[in-house]
């Protein structure tokens, strides 16, 4: 088995293991990759959306922040410029989520130490779409 096989397989179980993904700064605007995104994955997990903007998107209610969260979740979802990422290290790490992902153009090695160092996986310069739609086409999911 060759590595993106492995990163594959990997990532399909993250997937599989999740039901609640945090989408940090979601859009309201259905023009927005966010909206989109957090659209598609509303199709096969619970979203909740981040963002001190909104009270609600597609339905669902907004959190200012990761802390104001009320309930457990599996998996972060960051839609930030890579600059900011480090400013929701602390909340991510107290929530504990298994996954930390960084949409695409997204990098922060800071970050990715930090919350590694706390047991969590961290993707970075991916999109979550377009991997999941990806996987479930492959039959992974």
């Amino acid at each position: 088995m060759n590595s993106n096989q492995e990163s594959d397989l990997q990532t399909a179980a993250h997937f599989r293991k999740t039901r609640t993904i945090a989408i940090v700064g979601m859009s309201a605007d259905p023009a927005r990759a966010s909206h989109g995104v957090g659209k598609y994955l509303a199709s096969y997990y619970k979203i909740i959306p981040v963002n001190p903007d909104c009270q609600a998107i597609l339905g669902y209610p907004c959190y200012p922040s990761i802390s104001a969260i009320t309930e457990p979740v599996d998996f972060i979802n960051i839609f930030q410029r890579s600059e900011r990422v480090t400013l929701f290290v602390e909340e991510a790490r107290a929530k504990k989520p298994a996954v930390f992902w960084m949409q695409l153009g997204i990098r922060s090695p800071v970050a990715r130490q930090a919350l590694e160092e706390a047991g969590i996986t961290v993707v970075e310069n991916q999109c979550t779409k377009i991997e999941h739609a990806r996987l479930n086409r492959m039959g992974l999911l």
